[in-house]
């Protein structure tokens, strides 16, 4: 998922990239994203491939995946191991379909919803 390039122009002119938007949408940081990408690219890896492909703290990782997991863009699977101890887990990309249509129809209910506001708005400061 390599789209770190690709900018969507906006009628004001400026520049934007799909990070803008998920940081928008869904309050994305840089480092969830890094992780979304490292997760998407691999199919299925753990928490500590992850620290160790990302060079991140194991804390920030920690954070990110659950943030993910709850917006439903990854998923968790807890390892079966004979071992006591922590358990461990195993993160799964959702199928990319899948993610793709998520998103899609988060962005058109974001833009609904602006598209809604925007006759009150503007008819309530034109004072009609």
């Amino acid at each position: 998922m390599e789209v770190e390039s690709e900018k969507v122009v906006l009628p004001s002119g400026k520049e934007v990239k799909l990070l803008d938007a998920l940081s928008f949408c869904y309050d994305i940081s840089d480092t969830e994203y890094k992780v979304l990408q490292a997760v998407l690219d691999k199919k299925t890896i753990t928490e500590d491939e992850l620290v160790e492909s990302l060079k991140l703290s194991k804390a920030s990782i920690n954070r990110s995946l659950n943030k993910l997991v709850s917006l439903g863009f990854i998923s968790r699977e807890k390892l079966q191991s004979s071992k006591g101890g922590r358990p461990k887990y195993v993160y799964r990309s959702v199928e990319n379909q899948i993610l793709i249509e998520r998103i899609r129809e988060d962005f058109e209910k974001c833009s609904q919803m602006f598209i809604n506001i925007l006759p009150k708005v503007l008819l309530s400061s034109l004072g009609s």
